[in-house]
């Protein structure tokens, strides 16, 4: 059997006329993970005699935190909730699709296809559509039923408009409407007749940059994993091995590197204009 690959997330069933995508499971389930970490970190604090996981977890957490602090500075313990989650949530997403199970477990979901049967007798080279009746037949593909988060475009385009909004909000709320729109909009400067549209156009520019950024590097390593075993010897799958560690790393990569260009332009957006 090819390996199954698809682009998009594709629909399992529907809930309430709402297309639920394999996609989206896994984003309810990465989520309810996120929680139940949360939660366990929360009650190991409370504690006294703190287990072995949760040290390794607090390291992590104040590497992390030390990495924000470079770019924002004071303004770290404001921000940190914000980018800490981010951070985490991208992670989990993007380890999703490297769990044992993603992308392999199948199930059969219906397609409909259109089938035309001819109902008349046409001349040769002169049959028209209306000579043909039109039959839907009930047929089944196989899809995964569990996708790696951020491999799926809605995914990372989501988390994009989430940053780029809240960066808006941050710069109207640190220096008011005034101060914020004059980095944009500015006729008593000549030079900002011309930089403020380019200021506009830069702010959907991340959106994209963010987005296909964190959707490519995912995506490719899900392809790439999926297609080598089909095109390897069964002796030589060990070659797999290297790669699954290389992707865990690039997980963690494209996590911090969507949080720090979310910590550099929060700090462009809240500090003054000059």
């Amino acid at each position: 059997m090819s390996p199954h690959i698809s682009i998009k997330g594709e629909i399992v069933f529907h809930l309430l006329g709402f297309p639920v995508t394999n996609t989206v499971i896994t984003t309810v389930l990465v989520v309810f993970s996120f929680f139940f970490i949360a939660r366990f970190y929360k009650s190991e604090i409370e504690k006294k005699d703190r287990t072995l996981g949760f040290y390794a977890l607090n390291s992590f957490i104040i590497g992390i935190r030390d990495l924000i602090k470079s770019v924002l500075g004071k303004k770290t313990a404001y921000f940190f909730p914000l980018l800490g989650s981010f951070f985490f949530f991208i992670l989990l997403m993007n380890w999703s699709g490297l769990i044992p199970g993603v992308g392999s477990v199948l199930i059969e979901v219906p397609i409909e296809k259109k089938v035309y049967s001819q109902v008349g007798v046409a001349e040769v080279n002169a049959v028209t559509t209306d000579e043909y009746a039109v039959e839907e037949e009930h047929a089944t593909h196989k899809i995964p039923l569990l996708r790696g988060g951020t491999a799926d475009l809605n995914t990372t385009v989501a988390l994009a408009l989430i940053s780029v909004f809240v960066t808006q909000i941050y710069g109207f709320k640190f220096l008011g409407p005034r101060k914020h729109l004059a980095k944009y909009f500015n006729f008593k400067d000549p030079m900002m007749l011309f930089l403020g549209p380019l200021e506009i156009i830069q702010e959907f520019a991340r959106i994209i940059s963010f987005a296909f950024r964190l959707y490519g590097n995912i995506f490719a390593g899900e392809v790439l994993l999926t297609i080598i075993p089909f095109l390897l010897p069964a002796v030589l799958s060990f070659v797999v091995s290297p790669i699954f560690f290389l992707e865990i790393f690039v997980g963690v990569v494209q996590a911090l590197v969507f949080v720090m260009l979310s910590a550099v332009f929060i700090n462009m957006a809240v500090a003054e204009h000059h």
